[in-house]
């Protein structure tokens, strides 16, 4: 019995939280978007948001970064926090903070420059690389962590748009992670994809949560079933249950949830 306690207390000590969100509330003027998150995610887990179009979970994702910044009419109340430091004191700078949480969007959208420009770009304005080999490094090792190195390591000076939809993606993957995140954020990131490319997309997020906490929004339940280990529902705004993925699947607590996941609403 003692060396079952022992067992249960190191492997709550081995899950390291990465982001806690408390009393966290959104609005988009009058619209209350968001109401009353209280979450904790872990480092080196990959994380997924479901629930119907509309329930608040890429709103909910864009908060973790800052993202919502950019809209005049959103306003964030609540904490969110990163390794313990408030996202939102006003002495954090959003520039920076996004360097350490990264994104990847549900379109691919390489800047209109080459391939190497695409993953050198965040390294150089953040001032990651200190000359050209640096930067060279850098960029290989990002495509390498992409999976995506072999299939363009010979035309580096070619344009990011002129892959194909899953290369693009993956090179937004590379570009997120050239600035050596600690977090990624994914909203939706394969809804645009073809079969084959989606699994190579959800092969990658397998490795990566080796070395970042990884937050998928997804559409698709059996996506978030594939790739994560923790899942949370959101449904009108309110984060309804958070759990084990396999237990939010097969042992939901609540019945909005069994009801989300057996198709009767959504």
């Amino acid at each position: 019995m003692m060396n079952t306690m022992r067992l249960a207390e190191k492997a709550v000590a081995e899950e390291t939280i990465k982001i806690t969100a408390r009393d966290v509330q959104v609005w988009y003027g009058d619209k209350h978007a968001i109401k009353d998150v209280n979450v904790d995610i872990l480092a080196n887990t990959v994380t997924a948001f479901i629930g119907p179009s509309g329930c608040g979970k890429s709103t909910f994702l864009r908060c973790i970064n800052r993202m919502n910044d950019t809209i005049d009419i959103c306003r964030v109340e609540g904490r969110i926090a990163l390794d313990g430091e408030d996202v939102y004191d006003r002495r954090v700078d959003p520039v920076q903070l996004r360097a350490k949480v990264g994104m990847v969007f549900q379109k691919p959208n390489p800047f209109p420059k080459s391939i190497y420009d695409n993953v050198a770009y965040g390294p150089r304005i953040h001032g990651l690389a200190r000359n050209r080999a640096d930067l060279d490094a850098i960029v290989e090792k990002s495509l390498r962590g992409a999976a995506l190195w072999n299939e363009v390591k010979d035309r580096l000076s070619e344009p990011g748009t002129g892959l194909s939809g899953g290369q693009q993606q993956r090179l937004c993957i590379a570009r997120a992670v050239a600035t050596q995140p600690e977090v990624l954020l994914m909203d939706e990131p394969c809804s645009a994809l073809d079969p084959i490319a989606t699994g190579q997309v959800e092969e990658l997020i397998d490795q990566l949560k080796t070395q970042f906490s990884v937050v998928i929004v997804t559409h698709s339940m059996q996506q978030a079933a594939r790739v994560s280990q923790k899942t949370a529902f959101f449904h009108l705004g309110n984060l309804v249950e958070y759990g084990d993925t396999d237990d939010i699947f097969t042992r939901p607590q609540d019945p909005r949830t069994e009801s989300y996941i057996s198709g009767r609403i959504g």
